[in-house]
């Protein structure tokens, strides 16, 4: 036994390293580690590193190489004592040899010839022993193939476009998983009938659309539409017969009394009531169907199960009919060009390994698969020519018999791909994947709204305001159902994801302007999409750590140092401000001059800072003054005050020449806007404690007036009171001098303004008061935004 096995424990005890197991005390230790487990334990590590040493990692021969032919060649230097080939594709071997010394015998040789072929072998990556417990394997289900055995296999890989396809080819559903799926619906489809006449179950989602992967579960809608109608019509017919006093007839009278829907009315009852009735059929009546379970409070109800022989996961909806059509869309768009479906994969493993989509692990909402998928649709509508076509294109493409629309939404296009005409567009797998990352690092998701049925992005402001024909649910990401145009399909995003995802696509972006994307390396390191994928908690070799490429002037300006950044929140604004918005193809100036007010407010009144604005080469202009932040403040200042700095605690500034005084009260419609300022105070020190001293919480009633206080007014007394308290002091000179560079971001960025902060003088302070301003200054605007009227 190793000393570093045991491990002792901070609040008492030890644990076992080797064996996963922590005991109380040291009798309870020693007889651990005697027994059966632990001596199991440590006598396979002993023979796994044993292994390991005499083993070599071989790749480079044919596909289809045999055991026979790869042992055959290896006995030249010694005794083969087994031969593990990769069972999936035959990309490489694992070859263990008789003793160490033949290992070397081996890598003697400088360069392996087999078949014609040249031969890569090298010692086996040696791996550390970790105990994981054996589980129960499920028939027909294929688990998550693991990173590292996926480096190995994409390393081995040509280009770029081979390693996508053997993404793919990886990642696929199986024909006999495929086939199990069948036979569940079929099963499921059989059952229901006896219970539910002429209904029918029809999967959806990524077991069938075209992009699923190994174990991924089964959404299945329950359509009772027909038998909704068939027992409104013997209803009807019973009702008929009562009323003419003629007996119906036994067959009539047997199902009548034995159905299942003799005790509930489908067209009146509420879908909590249908699900419980479908969750009993399928507890009590579907073979090998367990763990049954209706959720009914979700904002999708519906019925949980796990068919017990394959392990598969299951949901069945009955008010999802959309979903269906979405799925035939996604069948259409995989069919119509083959470079769709290696894309997808490859995007939505990518975002799976940066934790951006798929299931969240107390990381906030994350998007979902459909989400990432139309992100990949929509880019391909954008490519000239495109490789796929709009909604709205394949709707004019329909015939009669094409014609669907479903809760009142026009779900057309057509059934068979023959009548699309295949796309001119002959790009790569590799240069698309790049442009991919190109197009949407450059994308203002917050500013647009992303349109598959137009395949173009609409401002933000044609969907707000009482007069939009959608009420979209709008955030930091947009993307509009290709049908249901209401639903917002990455609604649940928060502001945190979507700015970890922008993050993410940049990054991605400049690592596939780098060689290690384009080119194979001849020194054995992983490289093209292999890098791409490096987990986001991995440091070695990730995309974050590639060679720096050029940046646009704004990712310069954004990674120089002293920015702050206050992003477009569209549900930060008033309802007032909104309406402003609404339609207005200028909206992102209209946003950057109020939040220009907004920092000039909190700069000024809340941390009494004096400010003189300025442009270009240090050049004044008009000043700009704040006379009412939208409701923020309620002293105004008449005209001859606009002109002039803010005083400071010691002196009056002088006014200002009539010739230089402002003739606005606002902020113009500019894409950079600079202020000079000064600090007299520090006002940035303490202010918690001080909060606390003032008993100001931001929904406690005042004392005097018993009026809610907003933050805004308690930051205000915050500083008031720390300016008191610091008293008059020596103010012959700022504490510290600086400029605001406020920079309006958007179109081709994501919607937001920079702010540059930039020291005149260097002092020591200033680095403290800045880290104040990163978290103080965003945080005020937003509050400033909330409190407009």
């Amino acid at each position: 036994m190793s000393v570093s096995d045991v491990e002792p424990l901070v609040r008492g005890g030890y644990r076992c390293l080797l064996c996963d197991v922590r005991v109380p005390n040291s009798p309870s230790l020693n007889d651990h580690l005697k027994g059966k487990k632990h001596q199991k334990l440590l006598s396979v590590r002993s023979c796994r590193k044993s292994q390991q040493e005499k083993s070599l990692f071989v790749s480079g021969f044919h596909k289809g190489t045999s055991n026979l032919e790869i042992t055959d060649y290896f006995q030249n230097f010694g005794t083969v004592a087994n031969v593990i080939m990769d069972k999936d594709k035959g990309l490489y071997a694992i070859i263990e040899m008789g003793d160490t010394e033949e290992v070397e015998k081996v890598l003697s040789i400088t360069q392996h010839c087999m078949n014609g072929q040249k031969l890569r072998v090298k010692h086996k990556e040696t791996k550390e022993f970790k105990y994981i417990p054996k589980r129960k394997q499920i028939p027909g289900k294929k688990q998550w193939i693991d990173f590292e055995e996926l480096t190995q296999g994409l390393c081995q890989a040509v280009d770029v476009d081979e390693q996508m396809k053997q993404l793919l080819q990886l990642f696929e559903l199986t024909e006999s998983e495929k086939t199990l799926r069948e036979l569940i619906v079929s099963l499921l489809q059989e059952v229901f009938l006896e219970f539910f006449p002429s209904c029918r179950i029809l999967p959806f989602g990524s077991s069938v659309n075209a992009f699923g992967i190994h174990g991924c579960d089964m959404d299945l809608f329950l359509d009772l539409e027909n038998t909704k109608a068939f027992q409104a019509h013997a209803r009807s017919k019973v009702e008929t017969e009562e009323v003419n006093g003629i007996k119906e007839d036994a067959q009539f009278e047997t199902q009548s009394e034995d159905s299942i829907l003799s005790d509930i009315d489908l067209g009146t009852s509420t879908t909590a009531e249908v699900l419980q009735l479908v969750a009993t059929v399928l507890q009590k009546c579907v073979p090998g169907i367990h763990k049954v379970q209706a959720v009914t409070t979700a904002r999708l109800p519906v019925v949980k199960f796990i068919h017990k022989e394959s392990g598969l996961q299951g949901d069945i909806s009955i008010n999802n009919r959309l979903a269906v059509r979405n799925t035939q869309f996604l069948q259409l768009c995989a069919s119509l060009d083959q470079r769709v479906r290696p894309l997808v994969y490859a995007v939505r493993y990518w975002a799976k390994q940066k934790q951006l989509a798929g299931n969240p692990f107390g990381g906030g909402p994350l998007m979902n698969n459909y989400a990432v998928t139309l992100l990949v649709v929509f880019f391909l509508q954008n490519r000239t020519p495109p490789v796929l076509p709009t909604v709205n294109h394949l709707k004019e493409l329909a015939d009669e018999d094409d014609q669907c629309v479903i809760d009142g939404w026009d779900c057309t296009f057509p059934s068979n791909q023959s009548k699309v005409e295949p796309s001119p567009n002959s790009e790569g797998l590799c240069g698309l994947l790049a442009e991919f990352y190109k197009f949407y690092s450059q994308f203002d998701f917050a500013g647009t709204v992303i349109s598959l049925s137009e395949g173009k992005a609409h401002l933000v402001t044609d969907f707000i305001g009482p007069e939009s024909e959608t009420n979209l649910r709008l955030g930091p990401i947009n993307i509009q159902d290709p049908f249901e145009l209401s639903h917002n399909i990455s609604g649940n995003i928060n502001e945190r994801t979507g700015q970890k995802f922008k993050r993410q696509l940049d990054e991605a972006f400049k690592y596939c302007r780098s060689l290690q994307y384009q080119r194979k390396s001849n020194k054995g390191k992983i490289w093209g999409i292999v890098r791409l994928f490096q987990p986001l908690n991995s440091t070695d070799c990730s995309p974050a750590h590639s060679p720096e490429v050029d940046c646009s002037p704004v990712k310069e300006l954004n990674h120089s140092g002293n920015v702050l950044t206050i992003p477009f929140k569209l549900s930060c604004l008033s309802e007032q401000t909104r309406e402003k918005l609404h339609g207005s193809s200028d909206f992102r100036e209209i946003w950057f001059n109020k939040v220009c007010h907004a920092v000039l407010y909190v700069m000024e009144t809340i941390l009494q800072c004096g400010c003189t604005c300025t442009e270009g080469s240090g050049v004044r202009i008009d000043d700009i003054k704040i006379s009412s932040f939208d409701g923020c403040r309620n002293d105004s200042d008449n005209e001859d005050n606009i002109g002039l700095k803010r005083k400071h605690p010691a002196e009056e500034i002088p006014e200002i020449s009539s010739t230089k005084k402002a003739r606005i009260e606002t902020v113009q419609y500019r894409r950079k806007v600079t202020w000079h300022c000064e600090v007299w105070s520090r006002v940035w020190v303490g202010r918690r404690k001080m909060r606390r001293q003032l008993h100001f919480r931001t929904t406690e009633p005042d004392a005097n007036t018993g009026e809610v206080v907003n933050s805004l007014e308690i930051e205000e007394k915050v500083s008031a009171a720390i300016l008191q308290q610091e008293g008059r002091g020596d103010k012959s000179s700022p504490l510290i001098t600086f400029t605001l560079c406020a920079f309006l971001v958007g179109g081709n960025e994501d919607t937001r303004t920079m702010i540059r902060v930039t020291p005149i003088q260097h002092t020591t302070l200033f680095p403290e008061f800045f880290h104040f301003l990163e978290s103080f200054v965003p945080k005020m605007t937003e509050k400033c935004f909330e409190k407009s009227e």
